[in-house]
């Protein structure tokens, strides 16, 4: 019983204080995450039911990734000038409109044509939807906020994707249909429920600040940089749950809703698992989370040559779950830890774009190495990418730490070198600092 209490005191506490405007969102999230289709079956689709090769399914997917890429970019700058509530309308029709049309064109060049739309439209929304739940939402319950949203985003993809697993089996049509039914009463629900929070414009000095930090500074921080490499090794491997695991369980015999079962799994535990993990890895050595989490996920997708049952599978998306679960904060952590407070837009940005770029990179490598090598070879790839960004965060952070105790010692230096400027005599008009000092 005092667990219990204890259990409902926290979710309390979890749910508490937000406003009605971020529910309403958080729930268009759920909503929209609930009927995804596309992204998780596309492959499967395109191999099982079209009876395309293995190469051509990533050039779709990569294709969907392209468009998901350019429109981050654009969807950021549609919230900033229309508005977020235009901008999260005029995306998520799109996406009604464009996953409908998917599921009626048959010709290989329209098909890649139309996931490219389908890409763009789905992802412009993405933007919108954090820099509206950043205004409607106090800085200190953010973090919080950002939780539960990404707790939707898994909850519905665990449910989705069990239960489109069941519905490829009947009809894919049927399926891309749902999805855009749904994507549509999102809109509709942003349309009734949530009204504009674009704030007012800002002031010249904070507008000064932040044009002070540009791309080319983003791309000159050797450090910053670094993370950004190092994390899309890291997305390279996560994509393989929805690019190489369903190519290679449908080349082994198993079915859609087989691999959606295992797949669901993933969904699964990071709603269960993800704060309770997170409270316990906030106070630990980061260094030694990311190499543990990198390792562990590459290996967790190279214990997949040797899983001959869905069951097995199933437990190898626990090994990568549990990774992804681990990096994810801690590497987030680390992103705001190196970005400037009046640059970190232009910061997450470039951290964002890593794992659109992976996205759009790992279809087609994944489909290569399939067609040309086995599905055995994409899973030691995967131990040796995951081995490396173990490597590479182990050095990284050493740097880190040591900038770190350097900025120590020479703050220290400085307020040393203060000291014995105050006890000096003062000079003319009592001003004690010397000539040339600023």
């Amino acid at each position: 019983m005092p667990y219990v209490l204890r259990a409902r005191r926290a979710v309390r506490e979890t749910v508490s204080g937000l406003p009605r405007e971020f529910w309403w969102l958080w729930t268009s999230t759920l909503v929209n995450r609930l009927g995804a289709f596309v992204a998780t079956f596309m492959a499967l689709y395109l191999t099982l039911d079209r009876g395309y090769s293995a190469t051509y399914a990533g050039l779709v997917a990569a294709l969907h990734g392209l468009g998901g890429v350019l429109s981050s970019l654009g969807g950021g700058v549609m919230a900033d000038r229309l508005g977020r509530r235009p901008t999260l309308l005029i995306a998520q029709a799109s996406t009604a409109v464009s996953v409908a049309l998917l599921g009626f064109v048959h010709d290989p060049v329209a098909i890649a044509g139309v996931a490219f739309l389908v890409g763009m439209a789905s992802n412009a929304s993405r933007p919108a939807v954090q820099a509206m739940m950043a205004d409607i939402v106090r800085p200190e319950d953010r973090i919080r906020a950002f939780s539960l949203n990404y707790w939707a985003i898994n909850l519905g993809f665990a449910v989705s994707s069990m239960a489109a697993g069941f519905i490829a089996e009947v009809s894919y049509r049927a399926g891309f249909l749902i999805e855009a039914g749904m994507t549509m009463a999102c809109a509709i629900l942003v349309f009734l429920r949530l009204p504009e929070s674009k704030p007012a414009e800002p002031t010249v000095r904070t507008a000064a600040l932040e044009e002070s930090v540009s791309l080319g500074t983003v791309l000159r921080d050797g450090r910053f940089m670094s993370v950004v490499g190092l994390s899309f090794l890291i997305a390279l491997i996560f994509q393989q749950g929805s690019v190489g695991l369903p190519v290679a369980m449908g080349e082994a015999g198993f079915t859609p809703a087989e691999y959606g079962m295992a797949i669901a799994v993933n969904g699964v535990l990071i709603v269960v698992l993800q704060i309770p993990v997170t409270r316990f890895i906030e106070h630990r050595d980061p260094g030694r989370l990311l190499v543990v989490s990198s390792v562990l996920a590459g290996y967790g997708f190279a214990l997949t040559a040797f899983a001959g049952s869905v069951g097995v599978i199933a437990l190898t998306v626990c090994v990568w779950t549990l990774a992804e679960i681990v990096n994810a904060p801690t590497q987030t952590g680390l992103v705001v830890r190196l970005s400037p407070v009046h640059g970190r837009g232009r910061y997450q940005g470039m951290y964002t774009m890593s794992w659109s770029v992976a996205a759009l990179v790992a279809p087609l490598l994944s489909g290569f190495v399939i067609d040309r090598f086995g599905a055995e070879w994409l899973w030691g790839s995967c131990a040796v990418l995951g081995t490396v960004a173990g490597a590479g965060y182990a050095v990284l952070m050493r740097r880190v730490a040591e900038d770190g105790e350097k900025a120590v010692a020479e703050a220290g230096a400085g307020a040393e070198a203060a000291d014995g400027l105050r006890a000096l005599p003062a000079g003319p008009g009592g001003d004690t600092r010397r000539s040339g000092t600023p």
